[in-house]
């Protein structure tokens, strides 16, 4: 649900919902940062965001469905497993009356954790 709210934090995001969509939201949020405990949570777009030698993942709930904001690159890695959801280049949306993929997000999460960890390695590398 968009608005004109500016949010400071991920709980300031999820209260506005209805109580079964911050359910989902809750779950969604520990999926990650069970996949991915090192992460920090900000708020960046409006968007929950978790940052790791980057930005990790962002996801947003909508009127019909949770979007949930991976990467190009990790939706193309996932492609198969994700066919059954509508995805675009960088985001894929869960319907809100259907099951939420946890298992996969906690794959897709470790993912991005590994991609983010790489490229700041290079990163490092290059430095050097």
């Amino acid at each position: 649900m968009e608005g004109t709210n500016t949010f400071h934090s991920i709980d300031e995001y999820i209260i506005q919902f209805p109580e079964e969509v911050q359910e989902k939201l809750r779950t969604l949020r520990k999926v990650i940062k069970d996949a991915a405990p090192d992460a920090e949570e900000k708020i960046s777009y409006q968007m929950p965001t978790f940052v790791l030698f980057g930005n990790l993942v962002h996801f947003a709930a909508y009127k019909k469905h949770i979007g949930f904001y991976p990467t190009p690159s990790a939706i193309s890695a996932f492609e198969s497993a994700l066919s059954e959801y509508k995805c675009s280049k960088g985001a894929v949306q869960f319907p809100l009356n259907k099951p939420i993929p946890y298992e996969l997000i906690t794959e897709i999460v470790i993912f991005r954790v590994e991609e983010n960890k790489k490229k700041a390695v290079g990163k490092l590398k290059k430095k050097k």
